[in-house]
């Protein structure tokens, strides 16, 4: 149960622009899971989420610390944990994660801005990375499979 709360909020973190522990409370509760402001204060310690000035004036949550993976590309440690497996099919790459997280994992994928990517469509555990031609899949795919394998 905890961590599949963990993940929702990493999800829901990535996904809104979440300025207090209420609204993430909220949010949560919407989701089905039953919190407390101790029980989500704990997780927000636990999972290294940080509050970050946004270009208003005001405070948002933001996910812990990102891995440069050496192309300009950065990726949440905390996504990188969620993928279960990498595989590639021709110009795709689908990824196997923690269901409920392929959302969150495909924003971190489109906000890469990695050139050889040409979008994302993501499920509940599943998503497909189309890619330019099958070279360019494969790369991405080794890619990924390093970042799991340094984390």
């Amino acid at each position: 149960m905890k961590r599949s709360r963990q993940e929702k909020m990493l999800e829901l973190i990535s996904r809104y622009e979440i300025d207090t522990q209420d609204e993430l409370i909220s949010r949560l509760r919407e989701n089905g899971f039953k919190v407390t402001q101790a029980t989500v204060s704990r997780d927000i310690r636990e999972l290294k989420i940080a509050k970050m000035t946004t270009g208003k004036g005001t405070y948002r949550y933001v996910l812990p610390k990102q891995v440069d993976t050496g192309t300009g590309m950065k990726f949440n440690t905390a996504l990188i944990d969620s993928i279960i497996s990498v595989e590639s099919a021709c110009n795709l790459v689908v990824l196997k994660t923690y269901p409920g997280m392929a959302n969150a994992v495909a924003v971190g994928i489109d906000s890469m801005n990695f050139g050889q990517i040409l979008g994302c469509v993501a499920g509940d555990d599943t998503i497909f990375v189309a890619t330019r031609d099958e070279d360019s899949a494969k790369t991405i795919a080794e890619r990924f499979c390093d970042l799991m394998k340094a984390i």
